[in-house]
């Protein structure tokens, strides 16, 4: 980091903070800090909503997941589309014409207030556990890149975003998402361009996919039915679906991104340009990570990419043997780089099948280092250490290759990121306690009181969010892990709106006891 990604990692954060704060000043009623005024225009939404999923843990772990895995990960979306045809509707006409500050009202109206109250709750224990994910998935991948404190890290991001969502409320929330947004696609397009600048003159994208394509990343699309494979099709199209139909329809964090809409027609709008950008979206980021793994065809990749799991492999009684598998994947690099560069000039006559047993013997090594490392992190009492170097890989070619200025640009990338997604979990686990929980427990407020209820309650989710930050432990990857906890809750929730909608003539015991069994 030199003095100029200081300024420029700085600059954009405090900018960002600062217009959002300003620009939302005086949030004087419930409606303005909750809906946002109800005024947004369609863009406004689909940004939001966009930058509401798209976490710090998108723009870190996704191009690692490809880097690994290849571009199957982006059938996860292929649900997405369906999801948003249905919310807009369905979900959208519903929530519009009851006026609902949150998705959990309306479960009052159709059953009773138990019902509401426990979904409510399960609402805040899961986008609770999320709020601290995503403050923490940043952090402990710049602590142990860039050598900055974790607790810190921490406490700055959550810091940064409880100031102006305390401030300003969704309005703030979703004022400042938009140029977040701008933040974020700027520079992944550069960091995208720069990557293909540093590959060798005589590769062009076309050969780029080529190579990716012979070892194996290219396989975009998975019809088969093995139950091992996590990512096909068919696990998109029905998975996907339901757990973005929970996402996005009855998750407080989305549906109060479109609620802030000034009308049926915009909501509606917002939520199909989300439908139609995601996959899209999604498919670039994969991208970036398989052209990160056609810049490492020709530039000797590290054993693995988390430096403090290598720091503490190579000063562990497992040095030697660690060296020694360093010493192999370099063989095995240059062996397959003769080879690539070979397959590339013979116009692709060379045997693939080459090429996939170096990946398999490279594959093999980094296994071997990743169990060196965890008998190192074991033996080193106090020390925790993450061997599975999937979030890393972005982030060390970040800061290895790419020039100055845009390493801070690139890292208030990721900082945006977090902040957006955090931001909108904070202000909707903010809303859903004070509308859902406080406002029935205490009985009816004035509107100056309710928006210092939600003020106190946003900034309470904040040190809460924090709280799990500083103490949470990295999983086996993190875009995985935000998928998995909201699958624990979403099902269930999911399950009761769905009887709410169409299901007219089952009560709300049957639906209470339901719920506490599923």
């Amino acid at each position: 980091m030199q003095t100029l990604d200081w300024i420029v990692l700085i600059g954009t954060l405090l900018t960002i903070v600062i217009y959002g704060t300003y620009q939302t000043r005086g949030s004087k009623n419930v409606k303005d800090f909750l809906k946002g005024g109800s005024n947004s225009k369609w863009w406004t939404i689909g940004l939001s909503v966009m930058a509401t999923q798209a976490s710090a843990i998108t723009f870190l772990s996704t191009p690692g997941q490809a880097f690994h895995s290849g571009m199957g990960f982006v059938q996860f979306y292929f649900g997405l589309p369906i999801a948003m045809i249905v919310i807009c509707m369905v979900f959208i006409p519903l929530y519009h014409r009851l006026k609902v500050y949150t998705a959990y009202e309306f479960l009052e109206n159709r059953f009773d207030r138990k019902t509401r109250s426990l979904t409510a709750i399960l609402f805040l224990i899961q986008r609770g556990l999320a709020a601290g994910i995503t403050i923490f998935a940043p952090a402990i991948i710049l602590s142990a890149v860039l050598g900055w404190d974790l607790l810190l890290l921490n406490i700055i991001i959550g810091v940064l975003v409880i100031i102006y969502t305390v401030s300003g409320g969704t309005k703030a929330v979703n004022v400042t998402q938009k140029h977040q947004m701008v933040v974020i696609f700027t520079g992944m397009v550069i960091a995208f361009i720069l990557i293909l600048n540093q590959l060798p003159d005589d590769i062009t994208f076309k050969k780029a996919l080529d190579i990716a394509g012979a070892s194996g990343k290219m396989e975009v699309i998975d019809f088969s039915f093995d139950l091992n494979n996590r990512y096909t099709v068919w696990s998109g199209l029905i998975g996907g679906t339901f757990l973005m139909l929970s996402y996005f329809g009855t998750d407080q964090s989305q549906v109060q991104r479109y609620l802030s809409g000034k009308s049926v027609k915009e909501m509606r709008l917002g939520l199909i340009f989300n439908g139609l950008l995601k996959i899209p979206m999604q498919f670039f980021i994969l991208l970036v990570g398989i052209m990160v793994f056609v810049f490492y065809q020709f530039n000797e990749a590290p054993l693995n990419f988390n430096p403090t799991a290598t720091d503490i492999v190579l000063n562990s009684k497992y040095a030697d043997d660690y060296k020694s598998l360093q010493l192999k994947q370099q063989n095995v690099f240059e062996l397959k780089k003769a080879t690539i560069t070979e397959f590339v000039n013979a116009d692709r006559k060379v045997n693939q099948d080459l090429i996939a047993s170096y990946n398999a013997q490279s594959d093999t090594i980094r296994a071997h280092a990743k169990n060196l490392i965890k008998k190192a992190g074991e033996e080193a009492k106090g020390v925790k250490v993450e061997s599975n170097d999937k979030d890393y890989v972005f982030i060390h070619f970040i800061l290895n290759n790419l020039p100055k200025g845009l390493i801070g640009l690139l890292l208030a990338v990721i900082l945006s990121a977090a902040m957006s997604s955090t931001a909108s979990e904070l202000n909707a686990l903010a809303s859903t306690t004070t509308i859902d929980l406080y406002k029935h427990r205490v009985g009816p407020k004035t509107d100056k009181e309710m928006v210092k209820a939600s003020r106190g309650f946003t900034l309470l989710w904040g040190i809460i969010a924090i709280g799990v930050a500083c103490v949470a432990n990295l999983a086996e990857n993190l875009i995985q892990l935000v998928n998995i906890i909201g699958s624990i809750f979403y099902g269930n929730v999911l399950g009761i709106f769905l009887l709410a909608f169409f299901f007219k003539y089952i009560k709300a015991n049957a639906v209470f006891v339901a719920a506490l069994i599923t």
